[in-house]
């Protein structure tokens, strides 16, 4: 059968048919996914039947994969890369976000598996960053081009790379993570293989900007998410049995959605590995001075 790409919404998102994840991909094949990828940045996969191994064959053939985490361990000694999102472990996300932004290298892109879902609930929602910098006037636009922002992950993983790791975190981008020092990211980030511009801040990860005072980092961090998120340009999906969603985390942001109370539910995610954010004046992300 043919790959078919059908839009979700004008904005984002699309679903993909035609192709079994469980096997081997030809090169056309992931060639196509890659482009529909750039395109939809949200592509949603159904009746997969995938095991680990097969999961992470996927992940790898559209990319060099990160381990599971900077900070938390992969699924088993097997599958490294498998970051394991259980309900009952800490594993809920209800706010907006794009992954693993407080290092120097986020993912490129996620791939993510639904192992155990809940009966009702659980959804995950995607929005497009690149609308939501265009949803901006003009003068905020070119304001935004200029400024940097601190992406701080100690909140949601020092404690646990502290009291349950005892400091000893996983090697990513060459270097075992003991410490979570926040890191700097332009506010706009440039797309490296569109050249699209995005919004990449998140309330997830970012705590303020640089350059100003704190008055008004606030008040413009403020308006930067709420410009995140909007129903128009953004996709809901409801999660079933068999389904894969992989996104493009450079030009993305999610929110887990938590109205499903004690229920189980069980994701698996492999990440693909990234490269340093740039913005409009081409400089690549720093630690905090």
């Amino acid at each position: 059968m043919p790959i078919t790409v059908n839009p979700l919404t004008i904005a984002i998102g699309a679903e993909v048919s035609g192709v079994d994840l469980g096997g081997p991909l030809p090169p056309a094949a992931v060639a196509t996914i890659r482009e529909a990828l750039l395109d939809r940045k949200v592509l949603v996969f159904r009746d997969q039947v995938l095991t680990p191994a097969a999961h992470r064959a996927f992940a790898a053939a559209l990319g060099e994969l990160t381990p599971a985490h900077p900070v938390v361990p992969g699924l088993d000694a097997d599958h490294p890369e498998i970051y394991v999102l259980d309900s009952g472990d800490g594993g809920k996300s209800p706010v907006w976000h794009t992954d693993v932004t407080f290092m120097r290298n986020p993912p490129l892109g996620s791939v993510l598996r639904a192992v155990s879902l809940p009966p009702t609930g659980g959804d995950t929602l995607w929005t497009n960053l690149e609308a939501a910098y265009l949803a901006l006037s003009a003068p905020v636009r070119e304001l935004a081009d200029q400024l940097d922002a601190v992406h701080d992950g100690r909140k949601d993983f020092e404690e646990y790379l502290n009291t349950r790791l005892s400091g000893e975190g996983n090697t990513w981008e060459g270097e075992q993570v003991r410490s979570l020092d926040p890191v700097v990211h332009p506010v706009v980030r440039v797309h490296p293989e569109t050249g699209r511009r995005s919004l990449f801040v998140s309330p997830g990860f970012t705590t303020r900007l640089l350059g100003v005072s704190e008055r008004e980092s606030r008040a413009l961090l403020d308006l930067f998410f709420d410009a995140i998120g909007r129903p128009e340009y953004s996709v809901r999906h409801r999660w079933h049995p068999g389904d894969v969603v992989v996104w493009d985390n450079r030009s993305t942001a999610h929110y887990a959605v938590d109205d499903y109370g004690d229920q189980h539910r069980v994701m698996h995610r492999i990440t693909i590995r990234g490269d340093q954010p740039v913005g409009p004046r081409r400089e690549s992300a720093v630690l905090v001075p």
